[in-house]
């Protein structure tokens, strides 16, 4: 089925070239096919054009609607307007925000819980077949996708587990959540995946005039409470009057620092029976389990032993450079690197009382060849959603160590690099998958690799 008359008009410009005709609007109707990376499942009309769909799931039937592309793209975004023929994996959005042209924040809100962690499991199988030409098998994992301690819900219910919510505020001072790829705002008076901490600030409750953002924080293991404030251009800073005590930061228009108004500059948090200060609105895991779920799984996969000298790359504020610095003894060694220049004063801060640990400031592919490391023991790497790169892997790949634990937030980045350890000599031995945020396409994997030849 095809919606003619919502077609664009295609034209010509002053030059007599044709200019590509829109498609936003058209609707197809369309058997819906596997889930793709990116919270999507994969269409194809009848002339055999790509349709990634969202708010729709595998093999149903559906009406989908344009939200971007034109006759020249090669592949077209859509969201599924009407439900034909529903699967069985189908629930009704327990949000009212959640669905077509609505907020962009959660991707399945309208799939069972356990149907959303088995579609997570396929986009993991896929990438790395496709990226790291792996099975599960061959990576040692199960295909299981691993819900967090307390997440395992009835389908309807919703855990409350965002424990960092970034509001977007519109031009009259209202409180929303950004549209799926969009600027709009689309204006909510609840976020039903936020943390309960972060939920009793009221912040949806209020205007906040002349800001652009209200960043909302609420720290695991402590009570510590946080708004991060973005003024528009020349905005003024509203008086900041919440229904819980909170500490006030703003980002400075001019430098896009982060700075202190009023209370600490930082929060703490807490995983492995320590606690990380986490200043100016810093990198911690958002799921309240996550940190001390991929620890655990992180040491159970590395195996310290005393004495052993490790690396800690991408550490942040030194969640993992701490865990393996308390478990090798006084003569291991543990070096942690960090871009970020607050993230490396916090680590020291958090680490000062493990004379084994040192941590160092700069990127990794610049900081680690001058360190005059040529070999470990055991290497920990928690990169950035782009991954670590060729060129960072070969320079780990030569350092021997015995095992090497990525955490990653993104399938097709663990995949890809997964595929330059394997170039390198490493394989896979053991990979695990958990679902830390819920709701959403984003799922953690924790791979643990070694030298190809052991074991083998």
């Amino acid at each position: 089925m095809q919606n003619e008359s919502t077609s664009p008009q295609s034209g010509e410009t002053q030059t007599g070239e044709t200019r590509p005709e829109s498609l936003i609007g058209r609707e197809y109707e369309v058997e819906v096919g596997p889930v793709a990376h990116g919270g999507h499942c994969i269409a194809r009309t009848d002339e055999g054009r790509v349709l990634f769909v969202r708010h729709t799931l595998p093999g149903e039937k559906i009406v989908a609607k344009v939200t971007d592309g034109d006759n020249d793209s090669r592949f077209l975004r859509a969201d599924a307007v009407r439900i034909i023929e529903a699967s069985k994996d189908r629930v009704k959005a327990p949000c009212p925000f959640a669905g077509p042209g609505k907020c962009g924040g959660c991707d399945w809100q309208h799939a069972k819980p356990g149907a959303q962690r088995r579609l997570k499991g396929e986009v993991i199988a896929e990438q790395l077949q496709r990226l790291a030409g792996l099975t599960p098998e061959e990576a040692g994992w199960d295909g299981t996708v691993m819900p967090a301690e307390g997440d395992k819900l009835p389908a309807g219910e919703v855990p409350a587990w965002r424990t960092r919510v970034q509001y977007a505020i519109d031009e009259d001072g209202r409180v929303g959540l950004r549209k799926h790829r969009s600027h709009d705002v689309e204006i909510i008076d609840h976020c039903m995946i936020a943390a309960p901490g972060v939920s009793e600030l009221g912040v949806e409750k209020q205007d906040w005039p002349q800001m652009a953002t209200v960043e909302a924080i609420s720290a695991t293991g402590s009570h510590d409470r946080q708004v991060i404030l973005t003024p528009r251009t020349g905005g003024r800073l509203p008086l900041v009057e919440l229904d819980k005590p909170v500490s006030v930061l703003r980002v400075d228009e001019r430098d896009g620092g982060v700075h202190r108004v009023h209370g600490r500059g930082f929060v703490r948090e807490r995983a492995d029976d320590r606690t990380y200060r986490v200043g100016s609105g810093g990198f911690w895991q958002v799921h309240p389990q996550a940190a001390d779920t991929l620890v655990r799984a992180v040491m159970q996969g590395l195996l310290p032993r005393k004495n052993d000298t490790a690396l800690d790359l991408y550490c942040g504020v030194g969640l993992f450079a701490g865990a393996i610095g308390q478990r090798i003894g006084e003569k291991g060694a543990v070096l942690g690197i960090e871009s970020g220049k607050r993230a490396v004063e916090d680590a020291r801060h958090n680490l000062k009382d493990l004379d084994r640990v040192r941590i160092e400031h700069g990127k990794v592919d610049q900081v680690l060849p001058r360190t005059g490391i040529t070999e470990c023991d055991l290497i920990v790497l928690d990169p950035p959603r782009a991954g670590a790169g060729k060129a960072t892997v070969k320079q780990l790949v030569g350092l021997g160590a015995r095992r090497i634990a990525y955490v990653a937030c993104d399938p097709a980045a663990l995949a890809r690099d997964l595929a330059y350890f394997r170039e390198g000599g490493y394989r896979v031995r053991t990979l695990r998958a958990f679902d830390l945020f819920p709701m959403t396409h984003h799922v953690e994997c924790v791979a643990i690799l070694e030298p190809a030849g052991k074991g083998a």
